[in-house]
């Protein structure tokens, strides 16, 4: 195999891995923001199927799962994973809280700004209970995501898919 087959062939194994991992991440996430969606729905008593808000849930798990990727691609979180599981996947799941708290704000600011607010104007409507409750629902969505990620990275890949899925 030539250099450059060698070159493509591992870009493009390294782009399948990075699709993978965002599907896997998005399915998650996704059925987490549908459930909740679904039960907002139920406690609201909008018995009507609102697939907007079915939408909004799966582009927030898209989003949020790429705000993930990019986490890990900063190594965010990475000097605790000398600690124990549980500790190295709390502190993980705190860690992507903040950056996706962090990224809700700048969206808001953004659409905010893209309506005609000012700066001022657009940080001062966005909020805070509504963004701290979002994040902490995350927080807790991500423990058992980043428990998972972590057994995997001790595991290794293929010893984590046979325990997943052949047993």
């Amino acid at each position: 195999m030539s250099p450059e087959n060698s070159k493509r062939a591992e870009v493009k194994q390294k782009i399948t891995h990075e699709l993978e991992e965002l599907l896997v991440i998005f399915l998650y996430l996704a059925f987490f923001f549908c459930a909740i969606t679904t039960y907002k729905m139920l406690i609201l008593h909008e018995f009507h199927v609102s697939y907007f808000s079915y939408g909004t849930a799966l582009i927030n798990a898209l989003i949020i799962a790429k705000v993930i990727l990019i986490g890990q691609y900063a190594h965010l979180g990475r000097r605790h994973e000398s600690k124990p599981l549980l500790v190295s996947a709390i502190n993980k799941a705190f860690l992507f809280g903040l950056l996706v708290f962090v990224f809700h704000f700048i969206e808001e600011a953004i659409k905010r700004l893209w309506h005609g607010e000012k700066l001022v104007g657009a940080l001062h409507g966005i909020n805070i209970d509504d963004a701290l409750a979002r994040t902490l629902v995350i927080f807790g969505t991500f423990i058992p995501l980043f428990g998972c990620l972590e057994i995997r990275r001790l595991l290794g890949e293929e010893k984590f898919r046979s325990l997943l899925f052949r047993g």
